[in-house]
């Protein structure tokens, strides 16, 4: 049981329970959290959090390892919910709405993460699928292949293509999960999402495994996919990927939003010397920013990481 009185079951069925009389016009934000917090075991991996996203408002959410991503990432998926009352209630709201059915809402936001690729390389299909059935998979709530309820027709496969071509893709549509690199499986996972045509596309550190080629060549896709389309929110702690059309960053420590403004206002080597425990300096160069390490001392930075999850829990 919750502090609020309710069991995760009773929360689970608040938000299955969503009225769908609800209407999203384009004022109302994309996300509302108002002074939210998480709690494991001793660990406050959010703290008292409050954020509004709005649509068309491209946002990176940026931090250190244990700086509370994944656990936003989470919250915002409606993987987990909040551990503690809020003094704001509902404390959550995404597209207007406090409850949702999650099949409903995955297909308005697309949740991206090396997580979500490692579940379906050692779930049932163990990476046999092919990029294809994946997308395929998708209409259905699927995350398994093949398809023994439903009737696939061929204008479900033409869409399942066309949104492998428009992450550039499409040449591997029968190439099995398992035999492709890991930016192509990333980008065969984004066409996933993107199947929908969800408001939101959520990428949760969409570079992790990625080498130095590769992730240029994939941040190069993202410029040209955000151009126009779904509203991007990408949580990392890569300065370098706050791509040029990101116009918020949040930057995150110990569970809480320090700094949140435009890139140019957040991206000081004040504040990110802070976000990071050792002194930093970013660099604005044209097509995105770097981060420059000054000189430190390996131990300060050591114990700073520790402090920062004394539980050792991950919470990215």
């Amino acid at each position: 049981m919750t502090a609020s009185g309710m069991t995760e079951a009773d929360m689970t069925a608040s938000i299955m329970a969503g009225s769908s009389a609800d209407v999203h016009p384009r004022d109302v934000p994309i996300l509302e959290m108002r002074e939210v917090s998480v709690v494991r075991g001793r660990s406050r991996l959010l703290d008292r959090v409050t954020i509004t996203l709005r649509t068309g408002e491209h946002t990176v959410i940026l931090g250190p390892n244990g700086s509370g991503k994944s656990t936003l990432v989470k919250l915002i998926a409606g993987r987990i919910y909040p551990s503690t009352p809020s003094p704001v209630e509902p404390p959550i709201r995404i597209f207007g709405r406090d409850r949702w059915n999650l099949d409903d809402l995955r297909t308005r936001l697309g949740l991206v993460s090396a997580e979500l690729e490692q579940g379906f390389l050692t779930g049932s299909s163990l990476g046999r699928a092919t990029a294809i059935d994946l997308v395929t998979a998708s209409f259905f709530g699927s995350a398994g292949v093949p398809f023994l309820h439903h009737e696939v027709t061929p204008e479900t496969r033409e869409r399942a293509l066309a949104a492998l071509n428009r992450v550039e893709v499409g040449h591997l549509a029968r190439r099995r999960l398992n035999e492709v690199s890991t930016g192509e499986a990333r980008r065969i996972l984004i066409a996933r999402a993107l199947a929908h045509q969800p408001e939101v596309l959520l990428l949760d550190e969409p570079t992790t495994g990625l080498d130095l080629v590769a992730r240029h060549a994939f941040l190069a896709m993202l410029r040209r996919l955000v151009d126009g389309q779904a509203t991007l929110v990408l949580v990392t702690h890569h300065i370098e990927e706050v791509i040029p059309e990101v116009r918020r960053v949040l930057v995150m420590k110990n569970g809480r939003i320090i700094a949140d403004g435009a890139p140019g206002e957040v991206l000081t080597a004040r504040i990110l010397t802070e976000a990071y425990g050792a002194p930093v300096q970013p660099v604005r160069r044209e097509g995105g920013w770097r981060l420059r390490m000054e000189d430190h001392e390996p131990t300060t930075l050591r114990c700073e990481a520790a402090r920062f999850n004394p539980e050792g829990e991950r919470n990215d």
